[in-house]
């Protein structure tokens, strides 16, 4: 009886742990991560890089090298799943270059699959709209953004658009003579294409006709003089836009109008007081990230080679300082939140690392992990 009792005791103690097991191994998922870098003559990257994320551990592995190309400084996924652009130089030719993706779950692989000339000089950014139909680029050397049309697959047909942007500001000698453009992105409703120009001072806007692959000039958010507008981001509720300033260092929150396409400036903020900016050789802003729950907003800054952390207030969206926190590499030029919201992956550009920080959910505040992975002069960071 004690034995039957004993052996009823060990299959259910056995039961419950598989029950545990099975329910750890469910919410555990292994995500793709991709590496767009600088190839630097004699450098150690080659081109795209390709990594395994565990959002359960926050663990990344199994870096390598998945395409061969001259710097792909910045990548962007068709809205599919299906399709990878990078911003790179195919063969000595500045261009927007398509890669099919193959597989997936932390082992996804790269094919080329197209490939279309710019015909302005490189870009410094690439983005597709959300309904997959087209590609956009901006061009920081020659002012510009493209329009280049896909089609039913994925695949670059050819540049059909190519807007030139006014002079400079000119506020800041040596940076601002010129326009700049640096970013490009579409409003929630596909209907408004922006890009940040460093060298105006303001977010151009441009309506978007997705099926000719066309930008009509519609406006403008304007920014602080010399401020050097660089990325932008929607909050997830698409009234509020944030622009992180480059030359500045600051962020700039906006009042988005989806109905009119316009943004209306409610706030800028500091990612680093002037004290800490006085004992740095050199700073700049670099990339902007916002949670996926909304509640925070987070900003890198190199020189000082930090994030700096915001909260989002609920009814405003202006945001207050959190935290700025070291990212034990050198030079983030970019990074990104994992799928979960739960960790961080900042990429030292000059350290080739990429170091890993826990989000604390309550509070924003990141966590160094004590993990840094190498991977090869990063400058973008994409899931």
């Amino acid at each position: 009886m004690k034995l039957s009792r004993l052996c009823r005791s060990f299959t259910l103690s056995i039961g419950l742990m598989m029950t545990t097991f099975s329910f750890s191994s469910a919410t555990a998922e292994t995500v793709d991560v991709w590496f767009g870098t600088s190839t630097s003559k004699n450098g150690p990257s080659k081109g795209i890089y390709h990594g395994a994320f565990d959002t359960e551990t926050g663990k990344l592995s199994h870096i390598e090298l998945v395409a061969e190309i001259g710097s792909p400084g910045f990548l962007a996924k068709h809205p599919s799943g299906a399709m990878l652009y990078a911003a790179a130089s195919d063969n000595g030719t500045p261009s927007i270059v398509a890669y099919r993706i193959q597989g997936g779950g932390g082992k996804a692989t790269l094919v080329k699959d197209s490939s279309a000339a710019i015909d302005d000089g490189g870009a410094a950014h690439v983005s597709v709209s959300r309904d997959g139909r087209c590609a956009f680029s901006a061009q920081y050397g020659t002012g510009s953004t493209a329009c280049f049309g896909l089609d039913s697959t994925g695949s670059l047909t050819r540049r059909t658009d190519l807007q030139k942007h006014p002079a400079g500001s000119g506020v800041i000698a040596g940076r601002q003579e010129t326009a700049h453009a640096h970013w490009t992105g579409t409003s929630p409703d596909d209907r408004f294409v922006f890009v940040p120009d460093l060298g105006l001072d303001k977010v151009v806007i441009y309506k978007l006709d997705s099926a000719a692959g066309k930008l009509q000039p519609h406006g403008y958010g304007i920014c602080p003089p010399g401020s050097g507008p660089r990325h932008m981001k929607f909050h997830p509720n698409g009234k509020k836009a944030y622009v992180l300033n480059e030359l500045a260092l600051s962020v700039t929150v906006f009042d988005y109008d989806a109905s009119q396409g316009s943004m209306t400036p409610i706030q800028t903020i500091e990612t680093l007081p002037e004290s800490v900016k006085a004992k740095e050789v050199f700073n700049s802003s670099s990339e902007i990230r916002i949670h996926p729950s909304g509640k925070f907003v987070y900003a890198a800054n190199r020189g000082n080679d930090s994030i700096t952390a915001y909260s989002v207030d609920d009814t405003t969206g202006e945001l207050t300082l959190i935290e700025v926190e070291p990212i034990h590499g050198a030079w983030p030029r970019n990074f990104n939140i994992d799928p979960s919201g739960r960790w961080v992956l900042a990429a030292g550009q000059n350290t080739n690392s990429v170091t890993i920080f826990k989000i604390d959910q309550e509070t924003g505040e990141l966590q160094f992990t004590r993990d840094a992975v190498f991977v090869p002069q990063s400058i973008c960071v994409l899931f």
